[in-house]
């Protein structure tokens, strides 16, 4: 027959203490507050966000039309090449392949610069954009802080929400904060139906 010798009295002290320890933190943890906001629909409200992305389309349309004229400039070279490379002699040849060659590598490195990863026209999102992101951070701080929230997640993130309950969505009074009129609530003032809020469409 097993027998098991008592507890001492320090092990015993820290059991205990380690028990009230995480009864506290589940105290402390099911008091806080928590709400959700969806930045995207808020950016989608947002003036200077509409105005930003039709900037941004109209530099992206420019740069790429600029690079297509160049593509195509090195494409006519090489169907040039082509008609006349019977009557060229070898060190001509070489040098008009060279030059196509070199047109090539300046047109793709070009479109790298504007287009590729960590390129122009990111770089230029980030200028027009990253200070709407900065205000809308703000006022979910203004707001989190006001309410006493223990923690504010982002719907429109990477974070997997399975279930919302719309009743703990502070994206309009984020809106309010900013000072614009959500979309919901414009909505409603025009006879609309005020017990669905209307969801921009995503891009």
């Amino acid at each position: 027959m097993f027998s098991f010798a008592p507890l001492k009295k320090p092990a015993m002290k820290k059991f205990v203490c380690s028990i009230l320890l995480a009864f506290a933190v589940i105290s402390v943890a099911s008091a806080q507050k928590f709400a959700y906001v969806d930045t995207q629909y808020i950016l989608e409200n947002m003036p200077e966000y509409k105005s930003a992305q039709s900037q941004l389309d109209r530099i992206s349309l420019q740069w790429q039309k600029e690079i297509e004229v160049k593509f195509a400039e090195i494409d006519k070279m090489y169907k040039d090449f082509q008609a006349e490379s019977i009557l060229l002699t070898d060190d001509m040849k070489k040098k008009r392949e060279e030059e196509i060659i070199d047109r090539e590598k300046t047109a793709k490195e070009l479109q790298k610069q504007r287009f590729g990863k960590g390129g122009d026209l990111l770089k230029k999102r980030q200028e027009l954009i990253k200070p709407l992101q900065d205000k809308i951070y703000n006022a979910i701080k203004e707001i989190a802080q006001t309410k006493n929230l223990g923690a504010v997640f982002d719907k429109s993130s990477d974070l997997t929400m399975l279930y919302t309950n719309a009743k703990y969505d502070i994206s309009d009074q984020i809106l309010e904060n900013l000072g614009f009129t959500p979309a919901s609530k414009s909505t409603d003032d025009s006879g609309g139906d005020s017990g669905t809020s209307p969801t921009p469409n995503k891009k």
